[in-house]
């Protein structure tokens, strides 16, 4: 997998770090600090210039408030969401909704659907925070990339196929809160990417999904499983 310049850094269930060919740092997920499976050596934020977030439970926005406060990204999320991160002290707000692209830096981010819960932990309050979703970004140099969040399947990812094709897609696997191999597998027939990267497992017990699993359901797809803090580019491959 040749990512032509882009740097992809998995830093435990669903956060990523992507660094473009251009300069940009972005987070997707921003559950770094406080995340039990991101390495300590990554726990420290250096660095960002973009923060996507997919919903509001707390193993995705975890650190959020606090990278905003640090770091003064831009943050894109759903309207509710970016709400929220606006009381709390976000000042550049890329703020969209479902269906909607929008370029952010150097790079062309689309929101697309997820099927998922979303509550705001704020102190003693669960606040709505919008729906959950997915986004496919794209970047410069042509590669697009698709990270579904917390989602089970739908039968909706045959259009995310057909309008955007992203090569690479970032899936859950773990089960319980979110879809296992089985869904995942199928999930996989309808986006028909050319790699696999498995999110969202073994982080917690209850996490059970594993990679394993879904190699054994898929045939014909690159199956990439991470170690957190693991970075690929034009010379990283990472294998099982």
């Amino acid at each position: 997998m040749n990512l032509k310049g882009i740097q992809l850094t998995w830093l435990g269930h669903a956060t990523f770090r992507i660094e473009t060919p251009g300069g940009q740092t972005i987070i997707i997920d921003p559950w770094i600090m406080n995340n039990p499976a991101c390495p300590p050596s990554e726990k420290k934020v250096k660095n960002v210039d973009t923060l996507l977030i997919t919903h509001g439970h707390g193993d995705h926005i975890g650190d959020a408030v606090e990278i905003i406060k640090d770091h003064n990204p831009q943050v894109v999320g759903i309207p509710e969401l970016c709400g929220w991160l606006e009381k709390k002290g976000a000042r550049k707000i890329a703020m969209m909704n479902k269906g909607g692209t929008q370029k952010v830096g150097d790079i062309k981010v689309t929101m697309v659907h997820a099927d998922h819960s979303c509550g705001i932990q704020d102190g003693d309050q669960l606040i709505y925070g919008g729906e959950a979703c997915g986004y496919v970004v794209e970047f410069e140099n042509g590669i697009k990339l698709y990270h579904a969040g917390d989602t089970n399947v739908f039968g909706d990812m045959a259009i995310i196929r057909e309008l955007y094709a992203p090569e690479i897609v970032m899936l859950p696997i773990g089960d319980h809160f979110t879809m296992g191999p089985r869904e995942a597998a199928y999930a996989c027939n309808l986006l028909k990417p050319k790699t696999i990267i498995p999110m969202h497992f073994g982080t917690f017990p209850v996490l059970t999904g594993s990679p394993a699993e879904l190699k054994k359901l898929v045939k014909g797809v690159e199956i990439l499983t991470l170690k957190p803090g693991v970075t690929l580019g034009d010379l990283d491959r990472a294998t099982a």
